[in-house]
């Protein structure tokens, strides 16, 4: 990992700008068209590492993709190996959703990762797997994986409350084994709103979808498998996740106006937008941008169980509201890029903000002033775009070392804030460019 840093100064923000794409649509989107068979074709395709690595993966897969005019043509004939592994850098959605995957083949397959993702938990393969006919081997239950299917549909049960991105890999296996009268049943499942869009991407790509049953279990009957061969086309959706950071931008340091967000979307992280209408800032949302300003903000109190993501965007916008904002559902923290709870604690901690963790709780002390100086990214990309946004309402400049670590979700991030306004020095080499 680079050690490059960015100082971002204190800053007004006026203009419009266009949200990215979103690496949890673009991903699934690739995982889908692997498994659809035929060709698709993708619009508005994301460049994110995650999505790089998604892109990867399917190659490695058998896929062929080529770029025509700005879309991302995918040719499959379905999961079929061309390489003995598949490395999925660091994103934890692509290795929760893509082994499943790897198991429809009966061909050996290496799983790798890089960064936090080699200590992440993985020993859920190694208890569901081998109810699914595929043979498993995990270090300890961590990475390098070593998989041979192929998958079996049975009826299983399976734990939902580490993450929903196992049942999302499930669901597109089990649709593209044609699994009949077979049920996945899940208990304590976590974002829920994932699973919805996971099944609206099935659906775009015409695969089997599952009835799902309030959420507890995914039953697929003995309807038959659509037809496959068809073209498929599918819009990759502006990214709530990464634009979550520029609406508190916009709330605390603007006004300004983001565009190409679906306010209609299944993504958890829209849920922002009830964070930013109960702090009170101005908040106009139209079906094709949201336009939003400050205003004197004051605290709330934001259940974000279902939506993890959101804390460091939400801890942003509590340091600037006037008195204790309360964040709900820090269990969900531990096995991020990293132990987001603690992270956000400490640097936030720099920037003179008190946070304090009680159960499962966060209590901001918002409204106290931020000041300069310096904090790190800890290599995780939303640390280091909550510290950037906190920094533009700053006394003094902030220096976010590892800045670079935004790649992972939203490699335009930093050039966004500078259209609207901020005042960044950066290297040219922080930034991935297409």
């Amino acid at each position: 990992m680079s050690k490059l840093s960015v100082i971002i100064n204190p800053s007004t923000l006026s203009g419009s700008i266009q949200a990215a794409a979103s690496k949890s649509s673009m991903q699934r989107a690739c995982a889908a068209a692997l498994v659809a068979r035929g060709k698709s074709i993708i619009h508005n395709p994301g460049y994110s590492n995650d999505d790089r690595a998604a892109m990867d993966i399917i190659k490695r897969l058998g896929a062929q993709l080529s770029f025509e005019e700005g879309t991302l043509v995918i040719e499959s004939h379905g999961v079929d190996p061309v390489a003995p592994e598949i490395d999925c850098g660091e994103s934890g959605l692509s290795i929760r959703m893509f082994t499943p995957l790897v198991a429809l083949s009966k061909e050996p397959i290496s799983i790798t990762g890089s960064g936090s993702l080699q200590t992440r938990p993985m020993d859920f393969f190694d208890s569901v797997f081998p109810l699914l006919g595929v043979n498993v081997k995990s270090n300890q239950g961590k990475l390098p994986l070593q998989v041979q299917g192929p998958v079996v549909p049975e009826n299983i049960e399976i734990d939902g409350s580490l993450s929903s991105q196992f049942l999302t890999g499930l669901l597109l296996a089990f649709a593209a084994s044609d699994a009949k009268n077979v049920a996945i049943k899940v208990n304590n499942l976590k974002s829920k709103p994932y699973i919805d869009l996971t099944l609206n991407v099935m659906e775009a790509f015409g695969l089997k979808l599952p009835e799902n049953r309030n959420y507890e279990s995914f039953y697929f009957s003995n309807l038959p498998h659509p037809s496959s061969g068809s073209v498929h086309t599918y819009t990759v959706e502006g990214d709530w996740s990464g634009a979550a950071f520029l609406l508190v931008a916009g709330a605390t340091a603007g006004p300004i106006t983001v565009k190409g967000l679906d306010v209609f979307s299944t993504q958890a992280d829209k849920a922002i937008l009830q964070a930013l209408t109960d702090c009170g800032c101005v908040l106009s949302i139209e079906p094709d941008q949201i336009e939003i300003g400050p205003a004197t903000l004051k605290p709330f109190h934001f259940n974000a169980t279902e939506c993890p993501d959101l804390f460091p965007p939400l801890v942003a916008l509590a340091a600037q509201c006037n008195g204790q904002s309360v964040i709900e559902g820090t269990s969900r923290l531990t096995h991020k890029e990293s132990n987001r709870a603690l992270t956000l604690q400490d640097e936030f901690s720099k920037l003179g903000i008190r946070v304090d963790l009680q159960d499962d709780l966060m209590i901001v002390h918002g409204g106290t002033g931020i000041h300069g100086g310096n904090v790190h990214s800890r290599h995780d990309h939303r640390i280091a775009m909550a510290c950037a946004v906190a920094a533009l309402k700053a006394n003094g400049p902030v220096e976010i070392e590892e800045a670079d670590a935004i790649n992972k979700s939203y490699p335009d991030f930093y050039q966004h804030l500078s259209k609207l306004g901020a005042l960044i020095t950066y290297p040219e080499s922080v930034i991935n460019h297409k």
